[in-house]
């Protein structure tokens, strides 16, 4: 598993791999590993294990390696990000500390809040691209690998919007000779592993592989590519609590949703250009979900505001505070109030996990390209263009599952159950 960027979130992901393996915790959050999926009829019980019903890579078979602009140690980067314990860090300890990062690529233009020392220098990005291809020839060689994929864990760039180097692989290629500043590091990572047949996703809201060019190679290399921004905190509970108001066709005037947060998101999130990124993909989830455009009566006047504040005291356990005014019978107001104190880089950690078995599954499968199956992991889905993407998360679940049931050639299940009352 190849992983970009090895500080809270990649530590963590880490060293709980480490922990399961030595049979020191579970890997609770994981679907992959405590997830079951219904398979036939209600009344045949069967509902085995995710794990047991589709071939997924085994932990003990993972073998991890990345970038980050920080040379320590992933001991030491988890010392520093402070998520884990000492005490559980310690009995992986020997694991940890023999993953070094390789130098990174890395321009400050991109995120202005961090500087390291490990990063990577060439005499353009192609140069750059074809250094981190050497990499990862190497790391599969010294490693004896079959496979790879590659999860982008760096932090948030700054704002962008597609322009004409994205169009096509040719003005890509071409752009990268030239340096085109329209093509951040995260863009470097994914064309390199993209054009590997490396299966590519983007855990942060960065433009990165959401692009025609790249979808384009993804096309002629067979990479399976999925993001962006993985569906953590906050915004996992909007997607919880969005579907079910609406269910109820319950109307929404306001949504305001504050967080604090210490660790180096929060520190990159506190540039106004990174922040405006992470702003689109925390804002979108409301728009897809409630549908104004069809119920403009219930959520055509949504206010829906979105701030974060870099607090260095809170370290990796992010506080998110929502106020929502809300409706109902006759127009009468009402209101819910939710105070979440979660630990950022614990609810990201086995989405990394699943996200990178399932991609090395569609690429055993020969699925290629976006996997919108695995939208149930991301704020900002990458889809097709011309569909909207589907922010509900328990309609995302629906779809992963019957994703896997397809694969299996089982019965796909659309819960109808008349087959029970006729």
């Amino acid at each position: 598993m190849l992983l970009v960027g090895l500080g809270a979130v990649s530590t963590t992901t880490i060293a709980g791999v480490f922990a399961i393996r030595k049979g020191l915790s579970s890997p609770i959050g994981s679907l992959t590993q405590m997830g079951t999926i219904r398979l036939g009829k209600r009344t045949e019980g069967r509902s085995p294990k995710i794990s047991e019903v589709v071939p997924l890579a085994q932990l003990d078979d993972l073998v991890f390696g990345g970038w980050d602009i920080f040379e320590e140690d992933c001991y030491s980067a988890a010392k520093t990000a402070g998520v884990l314990e000492q005490s559980m860090l310690d009995k992986v300890r020997p694991e940890l500390e023999k993953i070094r990062p390789w130098p990174a690529v890395f321009d400050q233009h991109y995120v202005k809040r961090l500087e390291g020392p490990n990063v990577k220098k060439g005499k353009n990005k192609r140069d750059l691209a074809e250094q981190v291809m050497a990499d990862i020839e190497k790391f599969k060689k010294d490693n004896n690998l079959d496979r790879l994929v590659m999860v982008w864990c760096g932090s948030t760039e700054i704002f962008a919007t597609p322009t004409e180097v994205h169009q096509t692989l040719k003005n890509f290629e071409h752009g990268l000779e030239e340096n085109d500043p329209a093509i951040p590091s995260s863009m470097i990572y994914a064309y390199a592993a993209i054009r590997m047949g490396i299966p590519y996703a983007n855990a942060a809201p960065n433009l990165s592989a959401d692009i025609p060019a790249l979808m384009e190679l993804a096309t002629h290399t067979k990479s399976p590519v999925a993001g962006k921004d993985m569906k953590t905190g906050q915004t996992l509970i909007k997607t919880i609590i969005a579907p079910g108001l609406k269910a109820r066709l319950l109307g929404v005037n306001g949504w305001y949703s504050t967080n604090i947060l210490g660790n180096r998101d929060g520190e990159v999130l506190d540039d106004p250009e990174s922040f405006k990124t992470k702003e689109e993909t925390k804002k979108s989830a409301l728009d897809y979900i409630f549908q104004p455009h069809i119920y403009p009566e219930l959520y055509g006047n949504l206010t829906h505001m979105v701030r974060i504040n870099y607090y260095p005291p809170r370290g990796d356990n992010k506080e998110g505070w929502d106020n929502i005014d809300i409706f109902g019978w006759l127009g009468y107001p009402m209101q819910l109030k939710i105070n979440f104190l979660c630990r950022d880089s614990i609810l990201a950690a086995p989405i990394v996990l699943d996200v990178a078995l399932f991609l090395d599954l569609a690429k055993r499968a020969g699925m290629s390209g976006i996997q919108e199956w695995l939208s149930f992991y991301f704020k900002a889905p990458v889809h097709a263009p011309g569909l909207y993407p589907e922010h509900d998360l328990f309609i995302q679940l629906m779809k992963l599952k019957n994703t896997l049931r397809y694969l299996k050639g089982e019965e796909l299940i659309t819960h109808l159950g008349r087959e029970y009352y006729d």
